[in-house]
């Protein structure tokens, strides 16, 4: 058995050592001050531990997760592009908090505006940046409200696009943070362009001429974790001190969830107490699909098969310790289908075991669309057959 075997089998003894004893939220390996958390596998959503992960807290700058989200969306939509002259509005300017200094009436890139918000957090580049994306804070705010109704985030309701409120109506939880760190980590992994970055400088360029910024990373773990990759922390005296933490080892992305936290100290030892414990109790089972399937025979049709596809790759992760060698691969098709058939549409799946218990699957779908022979087709076929 190699050593991170061993270790994981053993941070698994220690769980269910605690289940038996009845204290099913966090294991004694981990010990996490802050009153709320949650740890995530990215790639399968899979939740490792949590404690009290469905409190509604006051999330801070957290809340840029999901400005940023939508930033990338609008990027994706074509709606705005990175060499876009952001223009800094009197209410943009005048945000207090974080900021990276904004002068009423400076132009910054959104790519600019965008390091300004990860990297600084800066209160009065979110500001800039939502307007610029829907006309107005109050309607920006409005899209990510609505957001996160798409995502299913049952405890969150946000006020504004910076965390700057007070406000007892701006609030979220570990696992609606997760959730939506996760939305942005996995659609848009080009925000760890941004969340790797320690410190850059920016020029200002007002009517009292050009000056140099230092824009200075607030997340500490990308100095204290070797593995960090993200994402975004937050503070205010309502907030405490939050944050949510990705790291990539061994083919995972974890996120660590810390909403609370009575110091910036705590918050990142919870983090990285958190990201160590999933990175050790963890192993996952990857398989990318990405092999060609041999054709279905096909009936009531001119052609005699139907090209297949799988519908995407399989991931599955493991925190008991278990041989995933032994993952036993079953495909289920039948011997033929009948026309007409609709590309996109199920054929059959892939089905994968562990120790004889299923784990999950992967549809096969049809490749193309194959439509049912008709009379005139037939007497064709006939007519090609005796010509030649």
């Amino acid at each position: 058995m190699n050593v991170k075997k061993a270790k994981r089998r053993l941070a698994w003894l220690c769980v269910a050592i605690i289940m038996l004893t009845g204290k099913l939220e966090v294991s004694a390996q981990v010990e996490i001050s802050a009153p709320s958390a949650i740890l995530v596998e990215a790639s399968t959503g899979e939740v490792i531990l949590e404690k009290d992960a469905d409190a509604k807290r006051s999330p801070a700058s957290i809340t840029k997760v999901m400005t940023l989200l939508l930033t990338f969306e609008a990027l994706e939509e074509g709606k705005v592009s990175l060499t876009d002259q952001v223009l800094t509005s009197e209410h943009a300017s005048s945000m207090g908090g974080s900021q990276v200094f904004l002068a009423e009436g400076e132009k910054q890139s959104l790519d600019t505006m965008i390091k300004c918000i990860v990297i600084s957090s800066g209160n009065d580049a979110s500001v800039a940046v939502a307007e610029h994306i829907a006309g107005s804070e109050e309607a920006f705010v409005d899209l990510m409200n609505k957001k996160a109704k798409e995502l299913g985030l049952e405890n969150t309701h946000f006020e504004d696009c910076c965390g700057l409120t007070d406000s007892d109506n701006h609030y979220s939880s570990a696992r609606d943070v997760a959730i939506m760190s996760r939305e942005l980590i996995l659609n848009h992994p080009e925000i760890y362009d941004y969340t790797t970055i320690w410190m850059e400088n920016i020029t200002h360029e007002t009517k009292q001429g050009s000056s140099l910024f230092t824009l200075s990373s607030t997340n500490k773990l990308l100095k204290q974790y070797p593995y960090t990759t993200g994402l975004k922390t937050g503070s205010t005296s309502k907030a405490k001190f939050c944050v949510t933490a990705t790291a990539r080892k061994d083919n995972m992305d974890m996120i660590a969830v810390v909403l609370g936290a009575e110091d910036g100290k705590s918050r990142f030892n919870d983090a990285k107490a958190l990201l160590s414990y999933g990175f050790n109790v963890s192993d996952v089972y990857i398989d990318e699909n990405t092999e060609a399937l041999p054709p279905l025979m096909i009936e009531k049709t001119m052609q005699e098969s139907v090209e297949l596809k799988f519908a995407g790759p399989f991931r599955y992760l493991d925190t008991k310790g278990n041989d995933l060698s032994k993952v036993e691969v079953k495909v289920s098709l039948p011997e033929k289908v009948e026309a007409p058939v609709d590309e996109g549409a199920k054929a059959g799946e892939v089905k994968y075991l562990l120790n004889g218990t299923p784990i999950g699957s992967v549809d096969i779908l049809f490749a193309e669309s194959v439509e049912m022979a008709g009379y005139v087709d037939y007497l064709l076929q006939v007519f090609r057959e005796f010509l030649m």
